[in-house]
Order: structure tokens, then sequence, then C-alpha cells
């Protein structure tokens, strides 16, 4: 399988480029996306089913705390809809042997990162570089 960004077509054992990622683990990345875009279609699912079952209630607070519960329940969805999204750019990053590789450097996220957000697509470094820069510009804008 060929790497992003030009790496090495080298063969020799030890080779950081082509040990990077194994199929092992490539696949267990697979099944882990897999099963958290499940879940989240499962309550995407839910959501609706719980939106429909509006009980009316004559008392305007109980009315009240329903609609608020029903809107942060819509924002949740909202969120998990992004993650969604994102889940599934992972999924075809993986099919595409693009996953794992920084889109900005070309050099690999690391197996650390990936277990703690598998749908990175900026290595640390790269991505704390993107964060200093939107605060600035965020700074720029309030100043």
């Amino acid at each position: 399988m060929e790497r992003p960004y030009g790496s090495s077509s080298s063969s020799s054992p030890g080779n950081p480029t082509l040990d990077y990622l194994s199929p092992e683990q490539l696949a267990f990345f697979r099944g882990l996306l897999e099963r958290e875009r499940d879940a989240l279609r499962s309550a995407a699912a839910g959501t609706q089913v719980n939106l429909k079952q509006v009980e009316p209630t004559p008392d305007p607070s109980d009315r009240a705390s329903a609609e608020e519960d029903h809107s942060l329940e819509l924002r949740v969805r909202d969120r998990e809809r992004k993650h969604l999204r994102a889940i599934e750019q992972a999924l075809m990053r993986i099919r595409d042997g693009s996953f794992g590789w920084c889109e900005e450097s070309g050099e690999p996220i690391g197996f650390d990162r990936l277990l703690a957000r598998p749908t990175a697509t900026l290595s640390l470094e790269a991505q704390e570089r993107h964060e200093s820069l939107r605060k600035m510009k965020a700074g720029r804008c309030h100043a």
C-alpha cells in the first residue's frame, strides 16, 4: 500500500514510515470508528422517538423545563452529527491509505493521539499551531 505525501518506498526492516500503522492497527481503528458511528446513529434514532413523545402540560414551568431539555438534546445531537461526519471521513481515509497522516505536514499523527481522537487529521504540533493562530485572530477581533 502506498503511503501519502511521498513516503519512502523502501521495504527495509524498521523503516518507520512503512511500520507506522499495520493492517491490524488499521482494522482496530476501523472497528473503533464503526462502533462509535453506530452508537451515534442509535442515539439519533432515540432522540427522534423522544421528541415525538411530548406530553402537554398546563404548568408553564414544566413546559419550559421540557422545552429546555429538548433544546439541549438537539444541540447535543447537532454536535454528534458533526462528529459523525468526521467519523465517516476518517473511515474514508482508512480506505484510501491516508489515515494517521497529518494533512498539513505529511508526518505521522501518532498512535497515542489517534487512540485519544481517532478522527484527528493533524499531528499534535500542527493542531497546536492552528489553535494558537485561532487565538491570535480572536484576540485581534476583540481588541
